[in-house]
């Protein structure tokens, strides 16, 4: 895993432009995830990869950072993010949501409620936004540079605002997450097993609708996945936390910018480096729109 940080605006585009000015470059060997906090807090993000009890990591990342995971050919994982949480020096501490136990880096999934970006790195790749344990944070996940069905998968609001009581997740008094209906009432009909154990007797509930109104790009219970696993062939993802899937992000790769816009994805090739040294970047924002 590699990765690093860097305070910027709450902007990806901005944090971009930042990086062609520091001449940052990526892998050519990997597909890169750029992660994203867009939320007014800090938060944890916390990477898995499934079927390696040794290969997971954790970091912190304050309102404006963006981080960046470099994830090999063949790559099956999870990423999402940790809230409310207090580490010392060691790395040792608690999390109200997302924890995977007592460690800053992780091991193992993360506790519910959580928000997960899932990912299979191939040809082609899979990925989803999932609901199913729950929301903690609103998750997007949007391919650059891919073919295929590639659309930006995930949340387009902030499920904690409209959970219903009955799932409402408190934290020192404040509701800081969603439950999922499996998780509170523990029945076949909502955990999809027994005699709910199979697509076509395992529906949609009311619960899982609210969900759906609020994310639906997004799986929100155990085989929705069926229509929100999205195929596509992409260079490199953004998994942006607090975002909505029609927010502008770019990512930066092989002296190319990339920025999904309104009408398609743009790229920019490193002739334009002179020309956004030369004028203010509110100017150059202009320009791609």
């Amino acid at each position: 895993m590699a990765y690093c940080s860097s305070s910027v605006p709450l902007t990806s585009l901005l944090y971009v432009f930042i990086l062609i000015l520091s001449g940052m470059t990526m892998s050519a060997h990997a597909k890169n995830i750029t992660i994203v906090n867009l939320c007014k807090e800090t938060i944890w993000p916390a990477i898995i990869t499934l079927g390696n009890n040794n290969g997971g990591s954790g970091f912190q990342l304050k309102a404006g950072q963006t981080a960046f995971y470099s994830a090999p050919d063949g790559w099956s994982g999870r990423i999402w993010g940790r809230t409310g949480c207090s580490f010392d020096n060691n790395g040792n501490g608690t999390c109200q949501t997302g924890s995977c136990g007592d460690s800053l880096n992780c091991s193992s999934a993360g506790s519910l409620p959580v928000s997960i970006a899932e990912f299979t790195i191939g040809q082609p790749d899979f990925y989803d936004v999932s609901l199913v344990d729950g929301f903690n944070l609103p998750i997007v996940v949007t391919p650059i540079n891919g073919t295929g069905n590639c659309s930006a998968a995930g949340c387009d609001g902030d499920l904690r605002q409209s959970c219903p009581s009955q799932l409402t997740f408190k934290s020192n008094g404040k509701d800081v997450a969603c439950r999922s209906a499996c998780d509170v009432f523990n029945t076949d009909e909502y955990c999809c097993r027994g005699s709910y154990g199979d697509p076509g007797s395992c529906l949609p509930t009311n619960y899982s609708k609210i969900f759906k109104q609020t994310c639906s790009a997004a799986s929100t219970y155990a085989f929705d996945d069926r229509t929100s696993i999205i195929t596509c062939s992409a260079r490199e993802y953004v998994v942006s936390f607090c975002a909505t899937r029609n927010q502008t992000v770019c990512s930066y790769h092989d002296h190319t910018l990339a920025c999904n816009v309104s009408g398609g994805l743009r790229s920019f090739s490193s002739s334009w480096w002179s020309l956004m040294l030369a004028i203010p970047f509110t100017l150059f924002i202009r320009s791609l729109f």
